[in-house]
């Protein structure tokens, strides 16, 4: 029998519950709800109140209804420690979050020491889930898988050209530029420049200068779409020709508002577009009437969510111990963004990574397509 996004057999073993146990049920959701990285904080927070609605909506849990606490960490891992406090004395038993490596990471250790189930819905870099904590899932890929795709295009496009590869020195931006470099390494690319920025820096001049006398013929960036917007505008204010590729740091079409026409061609890995996903079509529309496109993460918050409750139904209990030993044992679960199941170490099984390009769509505005299409003239197309 095909699974529901909600399926009526999680249902019945949730309402078999004990109506004590899931009294005010508190999932508590955190990002950068605030600062220049709120487009993705949106994201989560909007997938995980969407889902919490829609369990609501369809009679709660044993008539009891979920409750979303929201925790504005500004993409800060001090602030995050804060929230997690805070989640802690509010009762939260679970948490969908963070967006930032660098904060779900020590956050997640206030969440084990307390008791607390984390799902984070979009921090990619490995330690996430290497360092042994019972209490660490997240529902998108890792960067090493990530990198491992980003290295291999570079070493099959760029081969002959010059690789600077740049990075923003936080656990996801160099992480991920890191596992990049790896993989085009071990297939005989070297990079010509490797070279970190601030976050926070708004002028490249100086690093566009060098690599101008390096004769860098394409750019790899791990980091956020605020630093990269800024570094691709001005590599073509300076006429620096030059092939530009990151990764899911950047999936906002807020990038283009910063990039301006400099977007176009962008090149950047992410998994394929939930959105697309046809048992997704009837929550994709009530976002979309609501006002919010649910791109990016939106639809990985709402699937953390969505694991939460059928890993409790799996479980038949809500202690988030039995829930995430249910988890990893008992999926795949049926979400918005297809069957999730995950490893001993909270990874989801079926990790998947594809190639975008930025380009005008039909509406004349430039948006991320997984369509083939590979670039703006660069003086080095890319290969489809």
């Amino acid at each position: 029998m095909k699974k529901s996004l909600l399926s009526a057999v999680a249902l019945t073993a949730l309402v078999a519950f004990s109506g004590s146990a899931w009294a005010d049920i508190l999932i508590g959701v955190s990002g950068p709800i605030t600062g220049p990285n709120a487009a993705f904080g949106a994201q989560l927070q909007k997938g995980a109140e969407q889902a919490a609605a829609d369990i609501n909506a369809a009679g709660g849990i044993n008539g009891e209804q979920i409750k979303v606490v929201v925790g504005d960490d500004v993409s800060d891992p001090k602030q995050g420690i804060s929230v997690a406090n805070k989640f802690v004395a509010d009762g939260v038993k679970f948490v969908v979050g963070h967006f930032n490596s660098g904060v779900s990471i020590p956050a997640s250790e206030v969440y084990a020491e307390n008791g607390i189930l984390q799902i984070s819905p979009a921090s990619t870099n490995p330690q996430y889930t290497e360092r042994g904590l019972w209490n660490t899932f997240r529902t998108c890929g890792r960067d090493d898988q990530q990198g491992a795709v980003a290295g291999a295009y570079i070493a099959a496009n760029f081969k002959d050209g010059k690789v600077a590869i740049i990075h923003d020195k936080t656990p996801y931006g160099q992480g991920l530029a890191d596992e990049t470099k790896k993989a085009a390494n071990a297939a005989g690319v070297t990079e010509v420049m490797y070279e970190g920025i601030n976050i926070g820096d708004k002028d490249f001049s100086a690093l566009i200068a060098k690599m101008k006398e390096a004769g860098v013929t394409a750019v790899y960036y791990g980091g956020l779409h605020t630093e990269a917007g800024l570094i691709m505008r001005q590599l073509a204010d300076q006429g620096l020709k030059a092939a530009f590729m990151s990764g899911d740091g950047i999936v906002s079409n807020e990038l283009a508002s910063i990039a301006g026409d400099a977007v176009d061609g962008t090149l950047m890995t992410f998994a394929p577009d939930p959105r697309k996903n046809p048992a997704a079509q009837e929550i994709v529309e009530k976002f979309r009437a609501a006002g919010f496109e649910p791109e990016a993460y939106t639809l990985y918050s709402y699937a953390a969510v969505q694991v939460i409750v059928g890993a409790a139904a799996a479980a038949g209990d809500v202690d988030p111990a039995k829930v995430a030993e249910a988890a990893k044992a008992k999926g795949p679960f049926a979400t918005a963004i297809g069957e999730l199941g995950f490893d001993e170490k909270g990874d989801i099984t079926r990790p998947d990574y594809v190639m975008y390009t930025w380009r005008k769509g039909d509406d004349g505005k430039y948006s991320y397509f997984e369509d083939g299409t590979c670039g703006a003239e660069t003086g080095m197309q890319p290969k489809c």
